[in-house]
């Protein structure tokens, strides 16, 4: 069975004597299984993970921490060639409309790699031209080659699982109703409340190599599951160390106001006051989050009560995202518009105003269909009806214990494709250049282009359309972060 499959595609070469693994070190690091697939569980690979360039952004204990790991160094080249490239190139803006379907297909089309930063990009002949004996190689018939995902909404630290809930929608109950018997995201607060700094950064580990190992190489990670001053900040800490010493690429937000805490139930606008005057500031002192969001629900945080948290956020000089109109219509995105948020999310519930009050106000709408397909509802957000409007759109995993434990962008592709009716082009562009530009970051990464970050994948299929169509498979083959291979399926770790 599974070599009938292979025979169509060649094994992954590596010309002349060079390792399929691009080392800048003979060091690497890898990250434990801890709380990764249960035991006894047989997995075809495990996986490194390598700390590698730039240090860009990262603080001085990890430059010290790279510098040591990587010691001195020459400049390093990398060819990958014979794919179908998908590039992205294209304005330096979030695509919308017809845009979202330009994928700047090169066939037979090769990128070169230099010191971590994409060199060029060009037709495999041409690139062999311009290349000396010396590069390194991958010969890449037969695959698809794009960038890393941009993973724009997750929740990867918190201690637990809640697979006892997950039972529970199965026979019958809803989400709102475990929530109320105390179940939901307060079931997760307590846990994570409960758990120390180390032990929050451990149990993220695996999480992160769930993220690389389907192809992510950028997220945007928010806090949430702590709900007090300390708690919230142990979060971010988290959060800010997996950014220093993983390789992937993690973005700060702060969710303080993810949930109204149980001690704080009968005066829910005192915490309000907490969140404004309290943690707020702390975590702007701290440096600790680049952005600020809210659940906006009518169970959780009223439009109003939102209001006052994003407009002191914005005071402060974090920048705004929203969950909005998930279970229900209440303003959300309307307000998202009036704020100027850079994103609005989930957005099942929207109407044609707030879809209007998004693209008046530049906002880009971040959907998450896994959400939806795993607490088995089916209202998904109008996401054909978005776009045609000319409304930007990135999708991403929510990744969460609760409402959307998946790490796969290929799975939440599939599902806007055949729930959202969002084409495989454009389920494309909004989980890479799309997402990207959310954070600021599309200078940077989210398209194969000239001076950008080598963020690249090569996935295990003839044609782009496949990633979707064939959908809960993990085509991911090879993962490459800033130049460095992190992941490789056809070779597991060389460490």
């Amino acid at each position: 069975m599974f070599s009938r499959a292979r025979a169509q595609m060649p094994a992954l070469r590596q010309e002349g004597h060079v390792h399929l693994y691009f080392r800048v070190s003979n060091k690497a690091v890898t990250i434990p299984r801890t709380h990764g697939p249960p035991a006894g569980r047989r997995t075809s690979h495990h996986t490194c993970y390598k700390y590698g360039p730039p240090t860009e952004g990262r603080s001085k204990e990890g430059r010290d921490q790279l510098g040591r790991l990587l010691g001195e160094r020459e400049m390093n080249e990398l060819l990958i060639s014979g794919a179908q490239l998908i590039t992205l190139a294209g304005p330096e803006r979030s695509r919308v409309k017809q845009e979202m379907r330009e994928l700047a297909i090169l066939e037979d089309g090769a990128v070169l790699v230099r010191d971590g930063v994409i060199a060029l990009t060009g037709t495999t002949p041409d690139a062999r031209r311009l290349t000396g004996p010396d590069v390194r190689r991958i010969d890449a018939r037969g695959r698809v080659v794009m960038p890393g995902f941009v993973d724009a909404h997750t929740h990867p630290v918190f201690a637990g699982a809640r697979e006892d809930e997950y039972e529970m929608r199965a026979a019958g109950m809803t989400y709102q109703e475990i929530a109320g018997h105390g179940g939901g995201i307060l079931s997760t607060v307590r846990k994570t409340r409960a758990a120390s700094e180390e032990e929050l950064f451990q149990m993220a580990l695996p999480r992160v190599g769930w993220l690389l190992e389907h192809g992510t190489t950028t997220i945007e990670a928010k806090s949430g599951y702590g709900l007090t001053v300390d708690d919230e900040l142990k979060i971010l800490r988290v959060i800010k160390r997996l950014n220093e010493e993983t390789p992937l690429d993690l973005v700060p937000t702060f969710l303080g106001a993810h949930e109204i805490p149980p001690e704080y139930r009968e005066s829910p606008d005192e915490y309000v006051s907490l969140v404004i005057d309290e943690m707020l500031p702390r975590v702007a002192d701290g440096g600790l989050a680049r952005y600020c969001d809210v659940f906006c629900e009518s169970h959780v945080f009223s439009a109003e009560q939102a209001r006052r948290i994003l407009s002191r956020a914005s005071e402060l000089g974090f920048q705004i995202r929203i969950h909005a109109e998930q279970l229900s219509s209440n303003g959300g995105a309307e307000m998202a518009g009036e704020l100027g948020a850079v994103t609005a999310d989930h957005l099942e519930w929207i109407d044609g105003v707030g879809i209007d009050s998004l693209r008046a106000n530049g906002v880009t709408a971040v959907l998450l269909p896994g959400a939806v397909f795993n607490l088995g509802l089916d209202r998904y957000p109008p996401a054909r009806r978005m776009i045609d409007a000319g409304l930007a759109v990135a999708i991403a995993t929510d990744f969460n214990p609760g409402s959307s434990p998946t790490p796969s962008m290929q799975m939440v592709m599939s599902i806007a494709c055949s729930q959202m009716r969002m084409t495989p082009a454009e389920a494309i562009t909004a989980a890479t250049v799309n997402a990207a530009h959310t954070l600021g970051m599309g200078s940077r990464i989210g398209t194969i282009e000239a001076g950008k970050q080598a963020d690249l994948v090569i996935f295990d299929c003839l044609d782009f359309r496949r990633i979707p169509y064939f959908f809960g498979v993990n085509h991911a083959e090879v993962v490459i972060k800033s130049g460095a291979v992190v992941f490789d399926r056809t070779g597991g770790c060389r460490c």
